[in-house]
């Protein structure tokens, strides 16, 4: 048995923070006291956690006193404030930002691919990888140490959860006035993407966006491949949440349709649908609330014997953030989650 533990949440009040709460309820983390974080202009306010409301606190050096761990989902600048002094109390940092990612000194972890590099107990950093890498790895890596990757196109179909609350609020309201006949809000979406598709991230001088640069980055960190071949193109859809990819791989040897479904079954965290046909495949709407990534349209390419085209699904909230974050914190400090979470 582990001992119950003091656990610190800031970023209590957004999509994420809400989501590891119910994680951590979920899988019965060994919670002593829950201690959560807010902006100033929140704290006073409350939050609730296994029936009980608390009262939310502004960030201080004071609050990571005696804790065990401290999840992170916040944004960079915070996580840049803050995570330091929490390591330096004692705590295991967890951060969902991109603020510590591609630090050399800090682990990207997806804990089925490279758990191992989690450090144990607290005094330290671990970066959440972005939520599209997450779901992209829980499905290649199994691949790739069966057959070794080279190169990777990836597509991806990113739910508007994955900007946030605020999002999703604007998304409706574009909707309803797109009924109305009238012009719809552009104030979070840097355009309508009510009956419309998206490129909604910032891009780089080479035309890329920092969303496909995350992928490339991080997706050679945790695999530890810093050569590998990556061709990524991202874009926001009109879905609530989960997202979804479509995935070429080139490995380095060949690989049949039977090989990965049966590798791919044998995955800690993956689900797969080998189903063929109109509709026959994971869904977003299927996969919202799931904890496992779910993998579909599994086929050869139809040209070389080495490539295979892959459909990925998964909750960006949960997998792609809270749950990997919980995960770790499982993993650092020996927690095993009941056999239904």
């Amino acid at each position: 048995m582990i001992d119950p533990m003091d656990v610190v949440l800031v970023g209590a009040t957004g999509a994420v923070g809400q989501e590891m709460l119910r994680v951590l309820e979920q899988r019965a983390f060994p919670v002593r006291q829950l201690r959560a974080i807010a902006s100033p202009r929140s704290a006073g306010g409350t939050v609730t956690f296994r029936g009980q409301a608390l009262t939310l606190q502004a960030p201080s050096a004071s609050v990571f006193a005696g804790a065990a761990v401290a999840l992170f989902s916040a944004g960079s600048s915070i996580a840049l404030e803050w995570g330091p002094i929490g390591a330096a109390a004692g705590c295991l940092i967890v951060d969902n930002s991109s603020a510590f990612r591609m630090d050399d000194d800090v682990p990207l972890v997806v804990p089925e691919v490279n758990g191992h590099r989690i450090p144990p107990r607290g005094g330290a950093v671990v970066a959440n990888p972005n939520c599209s890498t997450i779901q992209m790895l829980m499905a290649l890596k199994p691949l790739h140490d069966l057959a070794g990757l080279e190169h990777i196109v990836v597509s991806t179909y990113q739910a508007i959860s994955g900007k946030g609350a605020r999002a999703v609020d604007e998304f409706e309201r574009q909707q309803r006035a797109l009924l109305a006949g009238e012009n719809p809000p552009t104030e979070i979406l840097p355009g309508v993407l009510a009956g419309n598709l998206l490129a909604d991230w910032k891009h780089e001088p080479s035309g890329f966006s920092e969303e496909e640069i995350k992928i490339v980055a991080e997706s050679r960190k945790i695999l530890e491949i810093p050569g590998l071949r990556i061709s990524p193109t991202c874009v926001r859809v009109p879905v609530r949440n989960a997202h979804s990819q479509s995935v070429w791989v080139r490995f380095r040897r060949p690989i049949t349709r039977a090989e990965a479904i049966a590798c791919l079954r044998a995955a800690p965290g993956v689900v797969v649908d080998d189903r063929i046909g109109p509709g026959q495949h994971p869904q977003p709407r299927q996969v919202s609330g799931s904890d496992a990534v779910a993998v579909g349209r599994i086929r050869q390419d139809l040209d070389d014997p080495q490539a295979l085209s892959l459909w990925i699904v998964g909750d960006n909230l949960r997998k792609g953030a809270a749950l990997n974050a919980v995960q770790i914190a499982e993993r650092a400090f020996g927690v095993t989650p009941p056999t239904s979470a």
